[in-house]
């Protein structure tokens, strides 16, 4: 308990940061920030109504602690060019960015660990190769590629899959998933690669310590050997990568959103920073580090699940 406690109460400096560097986002547009999202041709008296619509005529310290204060009551603002509560905008996309991302963790951990598993039983051999193969080609492809090759073949070409039309899964789970699949293999695939890489390289170091020789030498099958034995003690370092990818998944998810017309959270900040919506961007990029810190505190408590070192130790080890 103390180990989580500890883990929360550092989650409150970083937040902290966070907040104090996307406010003042607006603030670093040189120039007035009404006057650029209204244009060159607004007038004075517009001008002056968005910069008290805005609360720009405060003091910055104060407009901080204001805007701080509305977001502990959940209270992003509104959108400058839709008018409605960026919340509410956030709720209606999130849905779609968490579903591509959970799709695409499960894409890239059906790949990873069967492959990974295979190629530490098999090490040299022909399963070992086709890891291997995997791994350098999703690191060497990005997953924009992979998009338009998907989008070109399945969709253009071949007509298996539409380019567009999301409906959400609980209206329509067929026509969902066949929308939903090529950009969720498109991202996997590079995620896959990552994760495929760190698994065999931390299998193949464990399979050669003495526990593990040990276990053969009782007479248990290969495979037996790795996933009971030495597949454990090599998750750490997987769970280390597979934390950072989902915490930077965000980023990958804004250019598949975007490829595969996906109306998603990323797609959302895109057009936010296009047509100068700051208020919708401020709300945004907070929900996006937070997160990310909860993400990173979601690894930090898996970690001591699977090692109670760590969590003896207070920290990564």
């Amino acid at each position: 308990m103390a180990y989580v406690v500890k883990r929360l109460l550092t989650m409150i400096p970083v937040l902290l940061f966070l907040s104090i560097m996307v406010f003042s986002l607006i603030h670093l547009i040189p120039g007035d920030p009404a006057q650029i999202i209204l244009g060159q041709d607004a007038t004075p008296a517009a001008v002056q109504a968005l910069r008290a619509q805005m609360g720009l005529n405060a003091p910055l310290f104060v407009q901080y602690i204001d805007w701080m204060g509305r977001l502990f009551h959940g209270n992003l603002g509104s959108s400058l060019i839709d008018h409605e509560a960026v919340s509410t905008l956030i709720a209606q996309r999130l849905p779609v960015t968490v579903e591509l991302a959970i799709g695409t963790i499960v894409v890239a951990l059906l790949i990873a660990f069967p492959l990974g598993i295979l190629a530490a039983v098999y090490r040299g051999k022909w399963a070992d190769f086709v890891a291997l193969f995997t791994s350098t080609v999703g690191l060497s492809v990005p997953p924009f590629w992979i998009g338009l090759i998907f989008l070109l073949l399945f969709t253009v070409k071949v007509h298996l899959f539409p380019s567009s039309g999301y409906v959400p899964i609980w209206q329509n789970p067929g026509h969902n998933l066949s929308v939903m699949i090529l950009p969720m293999v498109a991202t996997g695939i590079r995620e896959a690669a990552v994760l495929l890489r760190m698994l065999r390289s931390s299998l193949m170091e464990v399979v050669d310590q003495d526990f593990v020789r040990t276990a053969r030498a009782k007479g248990l099958r290969g495979w037996i050997v790795i996933v009971s034995h030495a597949l454990p003690n090599a998750l750490i370092p997987v769970i280390t990568t597979g934390g950072l990818q989902i915490a930077g998944l965000l980023g990958g998810l804004v250019i598949t959103e975007q490829i595969f017309s996906l109306p998603g959270f990323g797609q959302l900040l895109v057009q936010s920073v296009f047509s100068r919506d700051y208020t919708t961007v401020q709300g945004a990029a907070m929900v996006a580090a937070l997160i990310v810190v909860i993400v990173n505190l979601a690894v930090d408590l898996v970690y001591g699940i699977v090692d109670p070192r760590i969590r003896l130790n207070g920290g990564r080890s």
